[in-house]
């Protein structure tokens, strides 16, 4: 008995090495041929390997085999399954930065958040490796914007935010920084009030911590223009001119109140928001014009 489970174990492993080797040389032809037998469909969602043992499906998104990837995905590979780190193959297409792995694996009903199990969050590894066409699609196809990790953060002995904004400021990714405005990121915290850290300490805004790195008016400039509350943060001055010109960027900003245009604009765009239609504002009845204000996109009228 134990001969004849021995024989068959190595009979599944030698499969899954064959599955394996092909994903690995990008042979998407063989691995058609594979998968047209039972046996090797059989085993499409085994894990294995040294180190991160993951499925084959795992193998071409880490490696951006598209072809391998439809092949395994039109032949019942799980989409969401994970590795032994609750790594989802959707999280290692975005820390590859395989764009078209991401989207095909999106469109074959991926969960753009990944897995609850795990630390961090597809949103939270492209904001902080500075991609905003994969953080577009991402929240495009519903992620939340809002994402935090599971791991605290603390500077100076206070909570900061850690959600995408925060690292996208700090990694100084101003494009993934508006992306994640524009999906509507909270400007304050980053994250919903009923998930703030239970800590008794309040914690610091993304303003605060954009100050705190020096980050330049230029990503202040974007938390004033979406909402951010400017008399929340408690100023920081430091000697260096950029986080001066922020500096009085803020207190201009503080004795000087928003246009009805721009509270207009937030009240809507809040609005959408809450009705999760944040991403449909090309499709609102209105002119052009107004279309691209609700979207911060200049114009050359005067509205």
């Amino acid at each position: 008995m134990l001969q004849f489970r021995l024989g068959v174990e190595e009979e599944v492993s030698g499969e899954i090495c064959h599955l394996n080797q092909a994903v690995s040389n990008d042979d998407h032809m063989l691995l058609l041929e594979l998968l047209s037998q039972e046996r090797y469909r059989r085993v499409i969602n085994h894990r294995s390997g040294w180190g991160v043992p993951g499925t084959p499906l795992r193998m071409a998104a880490s490696k951006g085999h598209l072809r391998c990837l439809e092949v395994l995905l039109a032949h019942g590979a799980e989409v969401d399954c994970l590795d032994v780190k609750a790594q989802t193959p959707l999280f290692t297409a975005v820390c590859g930065r395989y764009l078209s792995c991401v989207l095909a694996l999106l469109r074959a009903g991926a969960d753009p958040n990944g897995s609850p199990s795990n630390n961090s969050s597809p949103v939270l590894t492209a904001a902080r490796e500075g991609d905003p066409e994969i953080l577009r699609q991402l929240l495009h196809h519903g992620a939340d914007v809002n994402a935090r990790s599971k791991v605290a953060l603390w500077s100076s002995g206070v909570a900061v935010c850690s959600g995408p904004l925060y690292l996208s400021a700090v990694y100084g990714h101003i494009d993934c920084f508006r992306v994640l405005l524009l999906y509507g990121a909270d400007p304050d915290y980053n994250y919903p009030g009923e998930r703030l850290p239970s800590t008794g300490k309040q914690p610091k805004t993304v303003i605060e911590t954009c100050l705190r790195h020096g980050c330049g008016v230029e990503y202040v400039q974007l938390l004033i223009d979406f909402g951010a509350n400017v008399y929340l943060p408690t100023l920081i001055i430091e000697k260096t001119t950029k986080q001066n010109e922020a500096v009085e960027l803020l207190l201009k900003e503080r004795g000087c109140p928003k246009s009805l245009t721009s509270q207009c604009r937030l009240a809507i765009r809040r609005h959408l928001r809450t009705i999760s239609k944040i991403d449909s504002i090309d499709s609102l009845d209105m002119p052009s014009c107004l279309i691209n204000y609700l979207k911060h996109i200049p114009n050359n009228v005067i509205l």
